[in-house]
């Protein structure tokens, strides 16, 4: 009798767990939103593209990640050469028109960057969050002081991979992974804020 209510019970066990991981994934979601859908991207430079009233309806409406150099045609003659892929580099532009709910202010906004490739410097609403050299590291950006709550707001990301060659391998060109909109309570673990460390190391 034992060993026929063992697989009911396992099977009841195994509901909870799997009821409570999909409880905490809702709550990921919900603090970490996926960032990468309609943004609009030109190849080629204009400072005046990190203003938030800049016109940019001309530009090509796409979704990242997205790489303009495997776009280009191939050819020996490119400056980043044969080790490179002899693929055209350049400078260009992502810019993302977005609302956030007035309900959320009192909230700190981060975008986080998985991979920009290279030298991005990244705007929102006209104010320069910073430049990011090479682009091969993942980064994130406060942008809670400069977000219109209940408003439009515009991230402009300014791409740089003109000087070649740069790289030993083909490294492509723009915003080649993804990215995020982290929205937190103003009380929390700021990313990559966790360490382990050991106190006592026995010799085994």
């Amino acid at each position: 009798m034992k060993q026929l209510l063992i697989i009911p019970i396992s099977c009841l066990l195994l509901f909870l767990v799997l009821g409570g991981c999909t409880s905490a994934e809702r709550v990921t979601d919900n603090r970490r939103q996926d960032f990468t859908a309609d943004w609009t991207f030109h190849l080629g430079d204009d400072s005046a593209a990190s203003r938030p009233d800049y016109d940019d309806t001309a530009w090509r409406i796409l979704h990242l990640p997205h790489d303009w150099a495997i776009e280009g045609e191939f050819s020996k003659d490119n400056p980043s050469g044969t080790g490179g892929g002899a693929l055209p580099g350049g400078i260009g532009w992502y810019r993302k028109t977005f609302t956030v709910d007035k309900a959320d202010e009192g909230k700190r906004l981060y975008i986080d960057f998985d991979g920009v490739y290279m030298n991005s410097e990244v705007f929102i609403n006209g104010h320069s969050l910073g430049v990011r050299p090479y682009g091969y590291v993942s980064f994130s950006y406060d942008l809670t002081p400069h977000i219109k709550w209940g408003g439009k707001n515009v991230v402009a990301v300014r791409v740089d991979n003109a000087e070649q060659p740069n790289s030993r391998w083909y490294s492509g060109c723009g915003i080649y992974r993804n990215v995020w909109l982290s929205k937190l309570n103003p009380v929390h673990i700021a990313q990559w804020g966790t360490f382990i460390t050991a106190q006592d190391v026995s010799k085994n």
